[in-house]
């Protein structure tokens, strides 16, 4: 469905530039071409995959031992999907790939002059190289905010935002204040992305469908839902059209959208947007990311996000060896820019795998050539937009298009299956199987009554420091 065009025969090298066919070393001890592939998301599991018949030996590193299907991981984060669901051992994907290993290591910084890796174990020689180690979040010079609003890019985050969620709730019922339960019953969604935009649909749903039979002592009249987008309207790179689709769908299941809004501080005890405060325990960031900081050891140019500017073959410039894919690369194709989204992840892994295996046979690399296949988002149970082409689907069509296509990506049979389960099982029941919090939570909920209790320790004894901090 998302196939990548075979080019068109172009080549941005000179004979001079063409890297060294495959009886040339370059300091591997590996007999023929070493391919590190660094980073085992969309973009750099499908560039291994596509040298599989390559006579190359390819090395996969990553400091996680899974893929993760990120498209779904704020389901995980609303408590949807279990992280197993949603994740898939790297091994297993390569198993039946005779030429490739995964290596389970950190990456600190490349050394292009040496053609060697510099891992948290030691040095990892290359002849040819994908960069594939994606982004993390961008707070936009407001580090700060990233203790008390959470961002959404590994398992790990969605772990923590779902413990934070349901915690939330956990105190709400303790609260004999009113003021102080509607603070654990008010969540704020920094970013009206696809990620804002579907975090704060499955929040509403939440408190609409679930956990009103979980914590039947609460009103969900009480809970609010409050995303916040600096832009006209939510999916501000989507349609203007079907950003206003999007925000009627959201403010009819109890979403309030506040668009055209700012955030300036963000606190243990809410977020300060514009002139007005929005008192709430629960903020989750989805507003910006920024490049793998391994893209500045290459030394190649970088736009303002940190990605790499790379050559129309998706080389760096003066490292023809050397390819850059998914949410690390910054390029233009025919007048518009590669997004970092999935598809362009996965068509920019295979082409700079398919580029590899033309320079091991002494050929030179080929132009990339993106295919836009759409663009798609969820706000909630059977309601979705999605943009393809001139296509603009609101509603229960999008929705199921989106499901289809989710279903299709995610790697492995079994999470195919279990998805399929958990989906079809949530839909009869309105029920959400994964409402786990994990770690330790002392100190965390208040007291019954809301009294609180001497020398407690967590976020709810940190409460008078915080309230003289805003009496100043």
């Amino acid at each position: 469905m998302w196939e990548v065009e075979k080019g068109d025969g172009f080549s941005n090298r000179s004979s001079d530039e063409r890297v060294a066919p495959a009886a040339v070393r370059t300091g591997s001890e590996h007999e023929r071409p070493h391919v590190v592939v660094l980073g085992g998301g969309f973009g750099g599991l499908y560039a291994a995959r596509e040298l599989a018949r390559a006579p190359v030996d390819v090395t996969l590193v990553d400091r996680q031992n899974y893929h993760l299907f990120q498209p779904l991981l704020y389901q995980v984060a609303t408590a949807a999907l279990n992280p197993s669901d949603v994740a898939h051992p790297l091994r297993a994907a390569l198993s039946r790939q005779k030429n490739a290993r995964v290596l389970l290591a950190d990456i600190r910084e490349i050394d292009v002059d040496r053609r060697r890796v510099i891992l948290d174990a030691g040095d990892l020689p290359y002849d040819y190289l994908v960069v594939a180690t994606g982004a993390t979040h961008s707070y936009f010079g407001n580090d700060e905010f990233r203790r008390h609003a959470p961002g959404l890019k590994t398992v790990e985050d969605a772990i923590e935002i779902r413990r934070r969620i349901l915690l939330a709730y956990e105190a709400a019922e303790r609260e004999d204040d009113p003021d102080r339960r509607r603070e654990w019953l008010s969540f704020v969604v920094v970013g009206a992305g696809p990620t804002g935009v579907e975090l704060a649909g499955a929040l509403a749903e939440i408190a609409r469908e679930v956990l009103r039979r979980d914590f039947p002592a609460l009103d969900p009249k009480e809970v609010r839902v409050v995303l916040l987008e600096g832009q006209s309207e939510p999916l501000p790179t989507y349609p203007q059209t079907l950003g206003a689709r999007t925000r009627r769908s959201l403010e009819r299941i109890g979403v309030e959208v506040r668009t055209k809004t700012l955030v300036s501080d963000i606190s243990e005890r809410g977020v300060r947007a514009g002139e007005a405060k929005i008192p709430a325990r629960t903020v989750l960031w989805a507003a910006g990311v920024r490049a793998s900081p391994v893209a500045a050891s290459l030394g190649a140019p970088l736009d303002a996000a940190g990605r790499v500017r790379v050559k129309p073959d998706l080389s760096v410039p003066g490292h023809p060896e050397i390819f850059v894919v998914g949410d690390l690369l910054s390029l233009e194709v025919d007048g518009e820019s590669v997004p970092g989204v999935a598809p362009a992840a996965i068509q920019s892994g295979r082409h700079a795998g398919k580029n590899v295996r033309r320079l091991v046979s002494g050929e030179t690399a080929e132009r990339f050539r993106y295919r836009d296949k759409g663009s798609l988002a969820t706000i909630g149970r059977a309601r979705a937009v999605a943009h393809i082409g001139k296509l603009k689907i609101a509603g229960l069509g999008a929705w199921l298009l989106w499901l289809l296509v989710h279903i299709y990506f995610l790697i492995g049979f079994r999470n195919r299956l279990f998805v399929m389960i958990q989906w079809a099982w949530s839909w009869l029941t309105f029920q959400r199987g994964a409402r786990i919090i994990t770690g330790d939570i002392a100190g965390e909920l208040p007291p019954l009554g809301g009294e609180r209790a001497p020398g407690s320790r967590g976020a709810y004894a940190r409460d008078e420091a915080e309230e003289r901090r805003q009496a100043g």
